[in-house]
């Protein structure tokens, strides 16, 4: 099956702005096909990490919102609380974060903003998928809530998929902290004793009872090693003499729930996400929870990538670099695979910027993401999302073509 991916670029006159010419890509591509009257729908997008200004424009967003309206539809914007502790990992933190980037009540039409997974990333529904990787998966509340799902994402690369669209958008930006971790790792986080201060936050916090404070040796080097408890003879405590012994955190991986509230707490970052996902699992896990957030909206769920401030890595990131290629345009469609595969080729086609980190596949129809992170086989998760039913890599292009006068 072939699907339709709608394409604007960023010419405009002063017959048609961008922002008009935005309202009306949507519009052909069907976005009023999926909201009705009295539809609360959420407007997935990822408001920018403090210091990273790659996100898209807020007066590109309050256009959308604008068409939503349109349907006398009700919508609210939305993205869900990170895993790591940045200025996102809380409601109150991220809803100030998104206010600073420009996203306020009174520049996006009177639009709120509501965090997915509530206030510390604990509200979430588990939703059943049975896949390879995932039997179920754990999805922000308030997306599962809402009547439409309007995906806007920032295509770009990305130093674990390879590069993030819309698919990214909704697998992991929709999924709660819990879900998040269960995408990164297949066991609990860990403790680096060199960092900790054992202020016990975390145990404190724990919802498993899994963490305890052990004393252990501070001068260890090695940050795997076990505590050392104070139960020492006389003789082990003649070796041990001179050396502090303090306060760690454990973590028991049988108790543990994977919800990643301990890192969110720790205030040295002394806990961490256990980067052992091979990539590919972790790509197929990405759109296994992708499968979850869709799963009861069928047809009612719209994508659009913006293919502009292409930075080489997430916009997680506190900054963003220099470009990988020019600005290109905005994609809309009802596939969310197509969309993504139609960026990644819109992408590969151009040449790159000379001033950008990008030093390798950096001619036209060589693949960008490649040169990247040549480790990343990114198209695992276009090939996947296809596999399990979330759409088509084939394509057609439906040029929008610029307004002009005579």
């Amino acid at each position: 099956m072939i699907s339709t991916v709608y394409f604007a670029d960023f010419k405009a006159t002063s017959r048609e702005n961008v922002p008009d010419k935005i309202q009306r890509l949507i519009e052909a591509a069907g976005i009023m096909d999926i909201v009705s009257k009295d539809d609360l729908a959420a407007v997935k997008i990822h408001f920018g990490e403090r210091g990273n200004v790659a996100f898209i424009r807020p007066p590109y967003i309050s256009r959308i919102i604008k068409a939503v309206r349109k349907n006398k539809a009700i919508p609210f914007l939305t993205d869900a609380n990170t895993l790591y502790a940045g200025t996102r990992s809380d409601s109150p933190s991220h809803i100030k974060t998104a206010i600073e980037n420009g996203f306020a009540y009174s520049s996006m039409d009177s639009t709120p903003i509501i965090i997915a997974d509530g206030l510390r990333g604990k509200s979430e529904v588990a939703v059943e998928v049975n896949q390879k990787h995932c039997k179920e998966v754990y999805i922000g509340s308030e997306i599962i809530s809402a009547d439409a799902l309007i995906s806007v994402a920032h295509v770009k690369g990305h130093e674990l998929s390879g590069f993030g669209g819309t698919l990214k958008n909704l697998g992991m930006g929709c999924a709660s902290r819990k879900g998040k971790l269960d995408q990164h790792s297949n066991v609990s986080p860990k403790v680096k004793k060199k960092t900790c201060i054992g202020c016990g936050s975390c145990a404190d916090h724990c919802p498993g009872n899994a963490i305890s404070l052990d004393f252990a040796d501070s001068s260890s080097e090695d940050s795997s090693l076990a505590p050392i408890l104070i139960h020492q003879t006389d003789q082990e405590s003649k070796k041990t003499e001179g050396k502090k012994r303090v306060k760690k955190a454990t973590i028991n991986q049988k108790l543990c729930i994977g919800c990643g509230e301990c890192i969110l707490r720790c205030p040295t970052a002394s806990v961490n996400i256990q980067w052992n996902q091979t990539i590919p699992v972790f790509l197929e896990k990405m759109m296994e929870y992708t499968l979850g957030v869709l799963k009861n909206k069928k047809d009612k769920s719209f994508f659009i990538n913006f293919i502009m401030d292409i930075s080489p890595a997430c916009d997680c990131m506190p900054y963003n670099d220099t470009p990988i290629v020019r600005d290109i345009g905005i994609l809309a469609s009802k596939d969310p695979v197509a969309i993504d595969q139609a960026s990644v080729d819109l992408i590969n086609a151009e040449a790159a910027l000379t001033n950008s980190c990008l030093k390798k596949n950096t001619l036209p129809g060589e693949d960008k993401f490649k040169g990247l992170y040549p480790e990343v086989n990114w198209e695992r998760q276009l090939e996947y999302a296809e596999e399990i039913g979330l759409g088509s890599r084939k394509y057609h292009l439906e040029n929008i073509k610029t307004l002009t006068w005579g």
